[in-house]
């Protein structure tokens, strides 16, 4: 299980922690959100009640120079395609508090935003040192990391105070937010309301402030590093060239392809 002993507590005390969709709607400001019934199982999702129809722009368009392949989702689901929501929080970094406003990216860099559930556990620290280890092969693309939790600032200093070998952090470098009224995990549909923790987000932010991709992980399952720095670098790759998309799988220096029903057999071609 992804918790310990102290927190396998906290979430077995809830035996009714399927709640219905209904019911966690009139909780958040969002019309979906993730029923999670326990560590174990997968998520549930109801079918999103989109108020228009997501409009493709265009690969013709006469302005392709500024545009950007990307759906223009509804305002409330997918969060993917909408601008992420805004916050500031209290956070550690290099042992100390510091503050963090997410809206002070834009323009800047590229952000990584992920939440995990609770410090002190067993698969948050494999993901947070393995993103820390990382950390100069996003700063290289232009990218800043952030983790969040529901945990206090006092209890994320001390677990980075704690080594690795005793199941800490050691040194991290980049900052780890405090989100203890939830408000944070709520905007980004990651929070479990019975439990007060949420589930394992991930989500890329470019420059603009745009989401431009999510994943979301059950309690007991961990994250790739491997795959969001792939999936950064395929975004930054549309985003320099608007006219060409990335297949499955792919990574710097491999084919593209056109997003257009005859030039993109160029690509099958030569597959």
């Amino acid at each position: 299980m992804a918790c310990t002993p102290a927190s396998t507590a906290l979430l077995s005390s809830h035996p009714r922690a399927v709640t219905s969709l209904n019911s966690l709607a009139k909780r958040s400001s969002f019309s979906h959100c993730a029923a999670a019934p326990s560590p174990f199982t997968g998520l549930r999702y109801s079918k999103p009640s989109v108020s228009r129809i997501p409009r493709f722009l265009s690969s013709r368009s006469t302005h392709s120079k500024h545009r950007r392949f990307v759906v223009r989702a509804s305002t409330k689901l997918p969060l993917v395609g909408n601008k992420a929501p805004d916050f500031e929080a209290e956070a550690v970094f290099d042992q100390e508090f510091i503050n963090v406003k997410l809206s002070d990216y834009i323009g800047k860099k590229y952000v990584i935003l992920f939440f995990y559930p609770l410090d002190f556990t067993f698969v948050c620290p494999t993901e947070i040192t393995a993103f820390s280890d990382r950390y100069e092969e996003f700063q290289k693309l232009n990218t800043e990391v952030l983790g969040v939790s529901t945990d206090s600032v006092f209890s994320h200093l001390a677990w980075v105070q704690t080594e690795r070998k005793s199941g800490g952090l050691g040194d991290l470098k980049y900052p780890l937010i405090s989100d203890m009224t939830k408000s944070i995990s709520e905007s980004f549909n990651v929070l479990i309301p019975d439990q007060g923790i949420a589930l394992r987000g991930l989500f890329i932010i470019d420059k603009e402030g745009f989401i431009q991709h999510t994943t979301i992980n059950n309690l007991a399952i961990g994250r790739s590093v491997d795959e969001t720095l792939r999936t950064l670098q395929a975004l930054q790759y549309v985003q320099e060239n608007p006219d060409e998309v990335c297949p499955a799988g792919w990574k710097p220096g491999e084919k593209s392809m056109k997003p257009d029903p005859k030039l993109s057999k160029e690509y099958f071609a030569a597959i």
